[in-house]
């Protein structure tokens, strides 16, 4: 499973102009389901997403993660990161599930929708995360 994260002051993601989901300061997630990953991937790469130190300390250090400082977790389905249709769907709902269940404010894309994302990237930092 891939995630690829980008730290944002806002995001949000429409569907035929309407929001369907947005936060403000946090991570935008796409999110790639590849073949062969099953729950222990989607589970990994949400320890990764909640615990990777992405945001600023006092210091201005890169040192605290997405829990640590309440922000908002933007999942967007992302089917061009690895073609796995089939799956995708299930593992992404999956995912979110989990996200809801250890952090606050958590929205998400929908999953075969021609979305619009838009975001302010912050820094700009942009990192691949892959779990397998």
């Amino acid at each position: 499973m891939i995630g690829l994260i980008q730290r944002v002051s806002e995001a949000s993601v429409a569907v035929e102009s309407e929001t369907v989901a947005s936060i403000s300061k946090g991570l935008l997630v796409l999110v790639g389901v590849e073949k062969g990953d099953a729950e222990a991937q989607a589970e990994r790469l949400l320890e990764r997403l909640l615990g990777y130190r992405v945001f600023p300390d006092a210091e201005g250090r890169m040192n605290l993660s997405v829990s640590e400082i309440g922000g908002g977790l933007l999942l967007a389905p992302q089917f061009t990161l690895a073609a796995e249709p089939e799956e995708g769907k299930r593992l992404f709902e999956y995912l979110a599930e989990k996200a809801r269940q250890h952090h606050a404010d958590v929205q998400c894309g929908i999953f075969g929708a021609d979305m619009q994302v838009s975001l302010t990237n912050d820094g700009p930092v942009t990192f691949w995360l892959q779990a397998s």
